[in-house]
């Protein structure tokens, strides 16, 4: 065991939290304590185990980020910083999610314009207007630019954004290695998302195809499955009487506007009310369309009257019965929402073309009232439409119900439709080590509940196109099939500007030649390619097969459907396997009234202004403070938990400068108190490692802390009088035992609080403690003669009311307590002090007796046996 001797000239004569964020970060920087380059000392590459890499979550770089994202970006930087200090290399990079629907938005309401495809590109455009959110802004009052533009404000925008966010990120203390960042729509990360998209075409795992799909209204694209949510809204039932061979067919729906689209009626297969009408068929009130009545399992028998009418489309249901009954599309409603002008083919007569005619034009809202007036006119609706309220699927960005359009779509292959497909993803999520362990079934059961492939084509600009042109034939339409893929050294490319080859740009929409495609990938089919974005799959293959498959995929709870499944499912088609090892899932922040914190409720915290106000240390402890899964609460005005961690951490600078100043030698750490003192933060060494390597940070904070504190409130004052003025064997054991503390409770500390960790260290060290080695219960010595090196290793040293410290610490207390209750100064001498012991606990006292009789200025100390320990009689000095 030895203790650093402490070369102090730069210790602060006050030691401050201020300041120290703006002063670590740019040393930090400067010297590169983070920076990853991927060599060893010699300079040879880094073999794979020597390396920690993190696929890091990019946030979306529209708008601001939110504490939310201090309280997951926190967790990762924990385990960062405690790989770095056990010796690996750690690949920590930092992206920034630039394209997709947020950012657009943004830039719509931030420089008030809008897309207009057919407009000529105009250099050195300048919008109307720079700044704001103008989220009441409507599209009218937009002006509308060509896509060139719109997407080079989308870039300047996007750029400012993540200026701020690294600000905030380095502010936090986040160790990440800056030269490693990436871009969602950079070149690179264009060319790797295209080429991932090319080989997935190639193995036959991407497709196209015309099918029902997602669509929203307000934003005019697709939407996939892993977007959407269920919003509770009012509705009504209205019961429609179509005819049948029985009479009047009573059904029930919420969707009396698609009536015209009506293909089928539907019962289920068991429901004995209906087996003799299986097989005929019906006709839809007001437009008499004879329509079959089919069976399916999924028809409830319980709901309504037990018959639905099959639309094409009023929901996913709708969509499962159109494909396995295979039955013909009649859709009404239009991209814009509204119903389209011409009315579907098997509405013959012309009572059911006027009647269609009233609604053409109409959104579904209107629709709806004009349909219910048609039926009540024509007699073929049963009383009043009955109030309800029903889930209803939304976009997750998206302010209007979805509707279902047939749509031509770009998709890729997910286990939606191919069981052995869903059976593969669900073994490589078993490969992975979830924390906490219940998130892989969250993992799962998504995996098991998908119904259909993964939409990734959008209807948006600002992304990454689909990198394909389509032949035209003689009469200027595509060519079935006639697919034009580009070659690898063409990408990254954007089919709306570059040209196939064997082309020109002449041939352009002109029969015989080519077309674009117009669409851009769905963010998460970017997003989905982190580890390749990152680790250089497509431009560093020496850099990928270093880091490759990742350590770690932290992220939120949320986006396990999306991000990780997303991830998970590009490396199984690509590599074959999981792409990492671990999975760490962050809990929710919620508000006092225990609701989660999000944009879209109003209720996020912006945490600039709270890491201004507290300090980086405080709000570092209060995320560290929530085990993984775990959701934790915080209350803006008044932040409890980040106080205490501010406390912390003015309490590590306060108590490290009183141990470093303390003038005198180390010696050999020869007194019991101090070696059982090192025995115990022996054990708290091993408890925060192991915590750690299970990827439990609260638990090795909650282990370090209370030790730490117990070491300022109990040993800190026991052993100081000795540290002053004791016997040079005496004075020199507890000099070493303090500086040997310290140093160890500072890198225990170091991933925690690394601002006052750091500046600590400085005063005694060269180097950054960040890169320092993480301590072992080895550098602590064997312990004290009751408690040796095999307790130590073994685990059996408590650190609980029973131990040494802990004891002597309870009497030095009750002596404290006793001078209070009589009035007295703590500095007041006693001639003569009492202590009851329980007798397993006497060997204690009787070791620390001297300290514990100079601390207290305690003449004569006597123990007694009892069944508590407790201060008995005791005899001030006279003044």
């Amino acid at each position: 065991m030895s203790a650093t001797t402490p070369a102090t000239p730069g210790m602060p004569e006050r030691p401050a939290l201020e300041g120290l964020e703006q002063k670590w970060d740019q040393r930090w920087e400067e010297a590169g304590t983070y920076r990853f380059d991927g060599v060893a000392a010699d300079g040879t590459p880094l073999e794979r185990d020597a390396i920690y890499s993190i696929d890091t979550p990019p946030p979306t770089a529209s708008g601001s980020l939110h504490v939310g994202h201090v309280f997951s970006y926190t967790h990762t930087d924990l385990i960062a910083r405690f790989q770095r200090m056990r010796g690996k290399h750690v690949f920590y990079p930092m992206g920034w999610d630039d394209n997709g629907l947020p950012t657009e938005r943004r830039v719509q309401n931030y420089y008030g314009v809008r897309v207009d495809p057919t407009l000529p590109y105009a250099p050195g455009f300048t919008p109307p207007q720079e700044g704001g959110d103008n989220k009441g802004s409507k599209a009218g009052d937009q002006l509308p630019v060509s896509r060139r533009n719109f997407i080079e404000l989308c870039e300047r925008l996007t750029e400012e954004d993540e200026e701020k966010f690294e600000h905030l990120w380095r502010t936090l203390g986040l160790s990440v290695d800056w030269k490693q960042s990436y871009r969602t729509i950079s070149d690179d990360a264009r060319r790797t998302s295209q080429l991932a998209f090319l080989r997935n075409l190639e193995r036959g795992e991407a497709y196209q195809a015309d099918a029902p799909t997602l669509w929203d209204v307000t934003f005019r694209t697709a939407v996939a499955q892993a977007e959407l949510e269920d919003r509770e809204q009012p509705g009504a039932y209205s019961t429609l009487l179509f005819a049948s061979q029985d009479g009047d067919l009573r059904i029930d729906t919420t969707r009396p506007e698609l009536l015209a689209s009506c293909v089928a009626v539907v019962a289920h297969p068991d429901d004995e009310r209906y087996q003799h009408l299986f097989g005929t068929t019906v006709t839809t009130p007001v437009f008499g369309v004879e329509v079959p009545f089919v069976k399916h399992e999924l028809a409830q028998v319980d709901k309504g009257t037990g018959v639905a009418m099959i639309c094409t489309f009023g929901d996913l249901t709708d969509v499962i019965w159109w494909r396995e009954l295979q039955l013909p599309s009649r859709s009404v409603i239009g991209f814009d929402g509204r119903f389209v002008a011409e009315a579907p083919e098997a509405l013959e007569t012309d009572a059911a073309k006027a009647a269609y005619a009233e609604l053409a034009g109409k959104t579904v809202f209107s629709a709806k009232k004009t349909m219910l007036e048609l039926l009540q006119a024509a007699g073929r609706v049963v009383g009043e439409p009955r109030p309800i309220t029903h889930p209803v699927k939304f976009f997750e960005k998206g302010d209007k119900p979805l509707e279902i359009v047939s749509t031509l779509q770009w998709y890729i292959k997910n286990g939606g439709r191919d069981e052995s497909l869903q059976e593969r993803l669900v073994t490589h999520g078993r490969e992975i080590s979830w924390h906490p362990e219940h998130m892989r079934t969250r993992y799962e059961n998504w995996v098991h509940g998908l119904n259909g492939d993964w939409l990734i084509s959008r209807q948006r600009f600002f992304g990454v196109p689909i990198p394909v042109w389509y032949r035209l034939d003689e009469q200027g339409e595509r060519v079935p099939g006639g697919v034009l893929l580009p070659s690898i050294d063409q990408l990254p490319l954007d089919p709306t500007t570059d040209v196939p080859d064997g082309y020109d740009e002449s041939q352009r929409g002109e029969p015989g030649g080519f077309a674009g495609e117009v669409d851009i990938m769905d963010t998460w089919a970017t997003s989905s390619l982190t580890p390749q974005l990152a680790g250089g799959w497509a431009a560093d293959s020496e850099l990928w097969q270093q880091i490759a498959p990742f350590d770690l995929r932290p992220q939120g709870q949320d986006i396990i459907r999306t991000w990780l499944f997303s991830t998970m499912l590009r490396s199984m088609f690509e590599d074959g396997r999981a792409p990492w090892k671990h999975a760490a899932l962050s809990g929710w922040i919620l508000d006092p009234d225990r609701k989660k914190m999000s944009k879209s409720k109003g209720n996020v915290v912006t945490p600039l202004g709270m890491l201004e106000d507290h300090g980086s240390d405080g709000v570092r402890y209060w995320a560290a403070s929530s085990r993984l899964g775990v959701d934790a609460t915080l209350d803006p005005q008044n932040p409890k938990m980040i106080k205490i961690g501010r406390r912390l951490a003015m309490k590590v600078l306060n108590a490290a400068k009183f141990v470093l100043s303390m003038e005198g030698a180390p010696g050999e750490v020869t007194e019991r108190l101090d070696r059982e003192m090192l025995a115990e933060l022996a054990l708290v060494v091993r408890t925060a490692t192991r915590a750690f390597e299970s990827y439990d940070h609260a638990k090795a904070l909650e282990a370090t802390e209370a030790f730490f504190w117990t070491f300022c409130d109990d040993y800190l004052e026991l052993v100081k009088e000795r540290a002053y003025s004791g016997d040079e064997a005496g004075r020199g054991s507890a000099i070493a035992a303090l500086r040997t503390a310290i140093d160890v409770q500072l890198r225990l500390l170091a991933p925690f609080l690394p601002f006052a960790t750091e500046e600590v260290w400085s005063w005694s060290h060269e180097g950054s403690i960040h890169v320092a080695p993480w301590p072992t219960p080895d550098e602590l010595g064997n312990g004290s003669d009751a408690m040796g090196a095999g307790a130590v290793a073994t685990g059996a040293i408590s650190i609980g009311s029973t131990g040494m410290l802990a004891t002597v610490g309870r009497a030095l207390i009750g002596i404290r307590r006793a001078k209070t209750d009589a009035k007295a100064s703590q500095k007041t001498a006693v001639a003569s002090a009492v202590i009851a012991v329980p007798a397993a606990l006497r060997e204690h006292l009787e070791a620390a007796a001297d300290d514990l009789k100079a601390v207290g200025r305690i003449r004569d100390l006597t123990l007694v046996e009892a069944d508590e320990l407790a201060v008995g009689e005791i005899v001030l000095e006279e003044a």
